[in-house]
C-alpha cells in the first residue's frame, strides 16, 4: 500500500499569528498535526516543538525498526515519544515564564500497509472518507463531547455552543498526558483527513465531504479545505494533512524489535 500524504496551513482571517504546525515524512508515512494554545507566541513553540520532536524521534525509530517492529511496539513508540515532547514541553513552560501555561493538542498517524495506527490529543481530529462516505474517526477531547456523551446536549445545539474551545486533554500542560490510540484498516482509495477546529468549526462534515469530492489531487484538497474555512469566517489558524492510499498490501510476519528508550 502507498500512501501519498499532503499538508498546508493558513492563518486564518482573523488572527495574525499562526499557532498550527504540521509535518509528514513520506519515507516512514508518519503525519503530525498540532494546534498551540497559550499567550503570546507560546502556542506556536508549543505546537512547533510538538511536531518537529516526533517527526524526529519517532522518524528516526520508524527507519530504524523498518518493518520488523509490530503494531503493538510502533504503538508504544508513538506513546513514549508524546510523552517525552509533553515533558519537554512542559518544563519549557515551567522554566520561561513568556511560556507559562502553554500546550498544543495533536493527532499524528502511521500508515502500516493495509492500517494505521492513529494517536490524538485534544481536539484535533481525523476524518476518513470511504465510498463516498465521511467519517471522524477520532473522538475530541472536550468538554463539548463530554456533554454530547452525557446526554445534556446534542451534536446541532454544540455547534453553537460558546465551550467550543475548551479541551480536556492537551500535550504540554501537565507533567503526563494520555495518547489515545486507536488502529483502523485501510482500503485503495482511502483518504484520511486530520485537521484543526479552524477546520472543523468552520464546516461541518458535509461541508468537508463536499469539498473533497470536488478536487482529485492532494494538493488542492488542501487548498480548497483552507478556503471554504476561510470563507466561512477563518476566525482559527486553520490546519490540514490529508493522506490517500493506493495499491493493496498484505502485512509482513512481525518481529521483536525494540531498541528505543525513554
Amino acid at each position: 500500500m502507498t500512501i501519498e500524504l499532503h499538508a498546508a496551513v493558513d492563518p486564518g482571517r482573523a488572527r495574525s499569528n499562526n499557532e498550527d504546525s504540521v509535518t509528514t515524512d513520506d519515507a516512514v508515512a508518519l503525519a503530525v498535526l498540532a494546534d498551540g494554545m497559550g499567550g503570546y507566541n507560546a502556542g506556536e513553540v508549543a505546537s512547533n516543538m510538538a511536531t518537529s520532536f516526533i517527526k524526529s524521534e519517532l522518524g528516526r525509530w520508524l527507519r530504524e525498526a523498518s518493518s520488523q517492529a509490530s503494531d503493538a511496539e510502533v504503538r508504544r513508540a508513538m506513546d513514549i515519544c508524546v510523552d517525552n515532547a509533553n515533558r519537554a514541553i512542559f518544563n519549557a513552560a515551567n522554566t520561561n515564564p513568556q511560556y507559562a501555561g502553554m500546550g498544543t493538542t495533536l493527532v499524528l498517524a502511521v500508515f502500516r500497509d493495509n492500517r494505521v495506527l492513529l494517536g490524538h490529543v485534544g481536539d484535533s481530529r481525523c476524518y476518513r472518507l470511504r465510498e463516498g462516505k465521511l467519517q471522524q474517526i477520532t473522538r475530541d477531547h472536550s468538554l463539548l463531547q463530554e456533554q454530547i456523551d452525557a446526554g445534556l446536549i446534542t451534536p446541532e445545539q454544540a455547534a453553537f455552543s460558546a465551550n467550543k474551545n475548551l479541551v480536556t486533554r492537551a500535550v504540554g500542560v501537565e507533567d503526563t498526558v494520555l495518547l489515545e490510540t486507536h488502529q483502523h484498516d485501510v482500503l485503495d482509495g482511502d483518504l484520511f483527513l486530520m485537521c484543526s477546529d479552524g477546520l472543523s468549526d468552520m464546516l461541518d462534515d458535509a461541508g468537508i465531504l463536499q469539498v473533497l469530492q470536488q478536487h482529485d489531487s492532494l494538493e488542492s484538497g488542501t487548498r480548497a479545505l483552507i478556503d471554504a474555512a476561510n470563507d466561512a469566517g477563518g476566525k482559527d489558524n486553520i490546519s490540514v494533512i490529508l493522506g490517500r492510499a493506493t495499491g493493496s498490501a498484505s502485512a509482513p510476519a512481525a518481529r521483536s524489535w525494540w531498541p528505543f528508550k525513554r
